[in-house]
């Protein structure tokens, strides 16, 4: 595989699984056009540095690559679910990402 068509990972390392809540932003849905309605959610991760997280994410989707987040789920194993859409915002402990996956 090319660097060109290399998926870009956000991989958290350690702490517990993501919690996916139901997204409620109506534009999300046009983000996963497809034959069947995709299970949709947001997900919210601290980070160290948001800004560049987002600038990764914004990277890979100019060259046509797809940005996945990994993580374990409670069984230990790793999974995967496709970022459509990311931002940062700043708490008194630092940064959290919000991340819009589309999940298997």
């Amino acid at each position: 595989m090319s660097s060109m068509t290399t998926p870009e990972k956000i991989t958290i390392i350690e702490g517990p699984t993501p919690i996916f809540e139901q997204a409620h932003e109506t534009w999300l849905p046009s983000m996963a056009e497809g034959p069947v309605l995709p299970h949709l959610a947001l997900t919210r991760l601290r980070t160290f540095n948001g800004p560049a997280m987002v600038e990764r994410c914004w990277k890979a989707w100019d060259t046509q690559r797809p940005v996945y987040l990994e993580y374990r789920d409670p069984e230990g194993l790793t999974q995967q679910a496709e970022i459509l859409a990311v931002r940062y915002i700043e708490i008194s402990e630092g940064h959290v990402l919000l991340l819009y996956v589309r999940l298997n």
